[in-house]
């Protein structure tokens, strides 16, 4: 486990404390018609941190070629089996060399939020080195009250509580986030550090990677396409 993350319940739990199982189950959310809505028809995608396969699955069905990248090999079993024949490779994120480029890069799960300033700007310098110069980059981050609104919860379409519990200090700006995942049969829990970015700290970390803020695409700012920086 990556330190300050944990998860609990069955089944197979990845470094950064996510429940395998959890992810096959949830549903897409909003997602793929953000993504779709943000990028040209038949766009070549690279989505970094695919887990399960959830918002893979929807964007292969509207004619996307996605390219799906995780660490875990159990989270990559299961986009197989979900996307039968689509691109799934193994590696992490910060350290990707795919030897070519893409029209859209998608870094979603907050991931931008990663306690750690060197692994944030690694996963960054990653979206610039995969996507072609007249391309964009995706990314989902947290909303301004996220570590103070709590505890909140939504309920999932695929019949799962998702409570985010609490989030308390550690130090240096950075919180340990407790979620829970409440489906009728079993109770997961994933224990994560995460920390919050203000607009201008976002920004300013987009453009020492070569981004550049194109444009916010939701109200609550979640979702951003940037793009890289002109020569």
């Amino acid at each position: 486990m990556r330190e300050g993350h944990q998860g609990t319940g069955p089944g197979a739990i990845t470094p950064d404390g996510c429940a395998v199982d959890v992810y096959r189950r949830l549903g897409a959310g909003i997602e793929p018609d953000v993504i779709e809505a943000a990028v040209p028809a038949g766009a070549s995608l690279l989505e970094l941190g695919c887990g399960a396969g959830r918002v893979t699955e929807p964007l292969v069905r509207r004619g996307f070629a996605v390219t799906a990248v995780d660490e875990s090999a159990e989270m990559l079993e299961a986009v197989r089996e979900r996307v039968p024949g689509v691109e799934a490779v193994r590696s992490p994120i910060e350290s990707l060399e795919l030897a070519r480029r893409f029209d859209v890069v998608i870094l979603a799960s907050f991931l931008v939020h990663t306690a750690e300033h060197r692994t944030r700007q690694a996963f960054l310098e990653t979206c610039r080195r995969h996507v072609t110069d007249d391309g964009c980059v995706l990314i989902q981050r947290e909303g301004e009250d996220w570590h103070r609104n709590l505890p909140r919860e939504r309920e999932d379409p695929a019949g799962c509580t998702v409570r985010i519990v609490s989030a308390d200090p550690v130090g240096d700006g950075v919180d340990s986030v407790l979620a829970e995942y409440v489906f009728p049969d079993t109770t997961w829990t994933q224990t994560f550090r995460s920390r919050h970015l203000s607009k201008e700290d976002f920004e300013r970390h987009l453009g020492e990677a070569g981004l550049v803020v194109d444009t916010y695409l939701t109200d609550d700012a979640t979702w951003v396409r940037a793009r890289p920086k002109s020569p």
